[in-house]
């Protein structure tokens, strides 16, 4: 009986721990991002590398907000998932999480071809916080996990060339303000699960372009791709071209020989096949291949040091193995950007399945050769191209039945530009609270005040509705957005011009204060910062509210950006007093309970700071490659570095 394709819903129950609300403060920071590279390493790049480097790198997360909201209390939750299945694989993924591959199972065998987590822990490793371990992702925007990670995305079924089903995944995505889709086809038959992506520009101006597929793997395995250099890239921020597969006496396509955290880049030749494999000691495991506009391919290991030991266990359960992700992106290595011209596309296949090929064990070159042989016969690399060339008319097929509903951003932007995007639509209908303030713009363009006080909602920033916020009449709300706005664009000045305008008429300033205080911070004055920010979470504090979710995000926020301004202008007592008007529960949390232990180290108060320690705490936004836990711990006094605490992912000397 010959099985077809089916696409079905199912629900999973995974110990989970809640996403929380976001932070309604926008980002204006520069972005706290790790994985940039320091000068002087740059002459030494190749041309077309040292450019794409230097190509429009993120410098801001606007429009975008901070996820910090999660915690790491986790119960048992349903979540929404998707099963694409033939006769030889299913595939199982999460919608309302970024579009995850969640699980590759092969069915003959019973084999689990990814790394598959046992739970769903946030932790701040997007661009913009809240990501989770494991499965296949899908990253685009620019350097680092996509700030989509833990958010849903549109999903429908959609024709596929063989006359079955694909499950199309969709949505706009916003750093770079482009559209994106993702077909996962997986024919009758097949051992191998097709992903054709398309990114498209509909800008009349060139925009920078990322994308990297990521693909977690157990590292118990020898990871091969066709190179014999790589792009070692570290957490002490350097970028060295090194061997393959042997660096620094140790072979380092074994995940396992790694003591620190590091990336490999592999430096594929051009005109060869690209593919990546991750085999266990009897050469069994997961391959990916893909057209050559998908040029990358890149090794990231963890290290068996402690840090990232800890990591590991941070982002799953404790006894569960360790994973490494084989990854391939549009460029040699992830600090690169490429240019999409305007009102273009870029499009590509990729193939997933499972691989049998001899034991990778032995000399480089020939296990190589006898991967890439096996992996010819199973898959051709012309059957990639023909199932490309078969997928790529079917990219623009209107979606049917509707499988899953992403966010309303893209229905705004659609809606203001007039663009037809076939097999991508983004319907009036999606559009939410977030962006009714925005279409109210858009139509009679005067942006609405609020008839009750609350947090303001989100800011847009691209020029076309900054613009659009400057002829607009300036009311405080305006104003404040404008302010984002100009801010974002570099205009530093005029944007604190716009929210000192506002102060005067607004009924609630808190917000705006903080923008000043931010703007204090960047210019060095870090005394008048602390003054504003005391003043904002006064009115903060006084604001007739209730209770609600936004209102306990906005004190948390604010009341920890007060603390820490006020710290660093050397002022505890108006620190303590933040402090004790902090809601209980929020004072609780593991990011407060740190900030409390530096209130009291700066009060003097040593044995105590040291206590806080001695008494456990879990900061569950710790940043990747944040060191604060460690620093703190010096200054206290402590002796070596507790291992629950330990999270350096680099030598201590660099």
């Amino acid at each position: 009986m010959v099985v077809v394709t089916t696409i079905r819903r199912e629900v999973l129950t995974l110990p989970a721990a809640p996403l929380g609300p976001d932070n309604p403060l926008p980002a204006l920071r520069p972005l706290d991002e790790v994985h940039h590279i320091e000068e002087r390493d740059r002459n030494d790049l190749p041309h077309d590398m040292a450019r794409q480097v230097g190509y429009a790198p993120l410098h801001s997360l606007l429009p975008v907000r901070v996820r910090d909201g999660y915690g790491r209390a986790r119960e048992p939750r349903r979540i929404d998932a998707l099963v694409l299945e033939n006769d030889r694989l299913r595939a199982t993924v999460l919608p309302g999480l970024g579009g995850r591959v969640a699980s590759l199972v092969h069915k003959p065998t019973g084999r689990e071809l990814l790394y598959r987590n046992p739970v769903l822990q946030p932790a701040n490793f997007a661009l913009n916080g809240a990501w989770y371990s494991g499965g296949i992702e899908w990253n685009i925007g620019a350097t680092g996990h996509t700030t989509l990670s833990c958010a849903p995305l549109h999903a429908a079924r959609v024709p596929a060339p063989d006359g079955g089903q694909m499950l199309r995944l969709w949505e706009w995505e916003r750093l770079r303000d482009l559209p994106f889709q993702v077909d996962l086809w997986l024919p009758d038959g097949s051992d191998f699960l097709h992903v054709g992506v398309r990114i498209r520009n509909p800008h009349e101006r060139p925009a920078p372009t990322y994308w990297w597929s990521n693909i977690a793997v157990p590292e118990e395995r020898r990871v091969l791709a066709p190179a014999e250099e790589a792009w070692h890239f570290g957490y002490e921020r350097r970028l060295r071209r090194v061997p393959v597969p042997a660096y620094d006496g140790v072979d380092r396509t074994y995940p396992l020989n790694s003591t620190y955290a590091a990336d490999y880049f592999y430096e594929v030749p051009d005109g060869r096949r690209r593919w990546i494999a991750a085999l266990d000691e009897f050469g069994d495991g997961l391959v990916q291949t893909s057209t050559d506009v998908l040029r990358g391919r890149k090794l990231f290991v963890w290290g068996t040091g402690p840090g990232g030991r800890r990591w590991q266990q941070w982002l799953t359960e404790p006894g569960t193995g360790g994973y490494c992700e084989i990854q391939a992106g549009l460029a040699r290595t992830q600090l690169e950007h490429v240019r999409l011209e305007a009102e273009s596309e870029v499009a590509w296949l990729e193939s997933y399945g499972p691989l049998d090929a001899p034991p990778p064990a032995g000399e480089w070159d020939t296990a190589v050769r006898q991967t890439e042989e096996r992996l010819e016969a199973v898959l051709p690399r012309t059957d990639v191209e023909a199932a490309y060339a078969a997928w790529k008319p079917y990219a623009d097929a209107e979606p049917g039945e509707i499988l899953g509903t992403g966010s309303g951003w893209g229905a705004l932007e659609v809606l203001r530009a007039g663009w037809k995007l076939p097999g991508t639509p983004f319907p009036e209908s999606t559009l939410g609270e977030a962006q009714e303030p925005w279409r109210e713009l858009l139509h009679s363009g005067s942006f609405p005040e609020p008839r009750r006080v609350r947090p303001p909602g989100e800011s847009l920033v691209a020029p076309h509705w900054r613009d659009l916020l400057e002829t607009a009449p300036a009311g405080p709300l305006t104003e404040y957005h404008l302010g984002v706005a100009q801010w974002h664009a570099g205009d530093r000045a005029q944007a604190v011009r716009s929210w000192e305008r506002a102060l005067e008429p607004a009924p609630s300033v808190w917000p705006l204060l903080r923008c000043l205080a931010v703007a204090d911070q960047e210019a060095g004055h870090h005394e008048r910062a602390a003054d504003r920010y005391a003043e904002a979470f006064d009115d903060l504090c006084h604001e007739p509210r209730d209770d609600g979710e936004a209102w306990t995000a906005a004190t948390a926020a604010l009341g920890r950006e007060a603390i820490e301004a006020l710290l660093r202008a050397g002022r505890p007592a108006d620190a303590r007093s933040v402090w004790r008007r902090l809601h209980p529960a929020t004072r609780e949390r593991g990011r407060f309970r740190l900030l409390e232990a530096e209130l009291l180290l700066a009060e003097g108060r040593r044995a105590e700071a040291r206590a806080v320690f001695d008494e456990g705490f879990e900061v569950a936004d710790l940043r990747e490659g944040d060191e604060r836990l460690g620093r703190l711990w010096d200054r206290i006094g402590g002796e070596e570095l507790p291992q629950a605490y330990d999270f350096r992912m680099r030598p201590s000397s660099s």
